[in-house]
């Protein structure tokens, strides 16, 4: 069983700056891509940003230059660090890893539960 715990949401006011983090626990050998998702109300979820498990990185136009993602992978953690924030990244932030070798099998698309993050204008 393999778990994701997102923290680091709360409240900020507009070009401010706050620090997402995820954890991976349970049986894992290795994960592939991990990554940064995000719902606002009434609005689809939508990519913010990924990254390989060799660093390489890929953001959503919206926020490039302002957030930057990150991972320790002997730590199984990923996280995001979100400057500048506005008003319109409001929105429950998921954590995401795409693959992730348990054992002696991948399994596929583990989610967190969502933090959620607001920023005030």
């Amino acid at each position: 069983q393999v778990q994701l715990v997102e923290s680091g949401g709360g409240l900020v006011q507009a070009g401010g700056s706050l620090r997402l983090s995820c954890a991976a626990s349970g049986s894992i050998f290795s994960i592939n891509a991990m990554g940064w998702y995000r719902q606002a109300p009434g609005k689809q979820r939508e990519l913010v940003a990924t990254i390989t498990s060799g660093g390489s990185t890929n953001y959503a136009d919206s926020v490039k230059g302002r957030f930057t993602i990150s991972r320790d992978n002997a730590k199984n953690t990923v996280y995001l660090q979100m400057n500048s924030l506005k008003p319109e990244d409001t929105a429950v932030y998921y954590c995401n890893a795409d693959s992730v070798l348990t054992g002696a099998i991948w399994v596929y698309d583990y989610w967190g539960q969502g933090t959620q993050v607001t920023v005030s204008s």
